[in-house]
């Protein structure tokens, strides 16, 4: 399983919003993981991978930093360097500002040719883009 779908379940704990278990999937809508109401993200075969602190801070499953959501969408990594951009209107950004994918409103993302490459429904746009473009 890729970080990737590790941070996107996190991201969600960010938000500050009660939130209920959501599954995560890939491309074909194969199942990839799960985030747990209080932050836990598991992968599909159900081990813990990591877990968002409240301050938006990404940790993986022996709790060390590995990066950062800050709260106008700006991406991080664990140095505190920009790495992308989460635009409002779904598109995402990498460091340079050149697009390199979207997020539909049904929470269908796209890569940067317009291919689905995996969904999120139930989860915030914005935290989405983070775990599917970033890490």
């Amino acid at each position: 399983m890729k970080l990737s779908t590790f941070l996107l379940a996190l991201a969600l704990v960010f938000t500050g919003t009660t939130v209920f278990a959501q599954d995560l999937r890939d491309g074909s809508g194969s199942k990839t993981g799960k985030i747990e109401s209080d932050g836990t993200v598991r992968n599909s075969s159900g081990s813990k991978i990591g877990k968002i602190d409240s301050d938006g801070t990404i940790r993986n499953s022996s709790g060390s930093k590995i990066g950062k959501i800050d709260s106008d969408g700006t991406i991080r990594n664990s140095s505190g360097s920009k790495i992308g951009k989460y635009d409002s209107d779904g598109t995402v950004r990498n460091a340079s500002g050149s697009k390199i994918g979207k997020i539909d409103s049904d929470g269908t993302l796209r890569n940067a040719s317009g291919s689905k490459i995996g969904s999120a429904s139930g989860i915030k746009k914005e935290w989405a883009a983070v775990t599917y473009f970033f890490y």
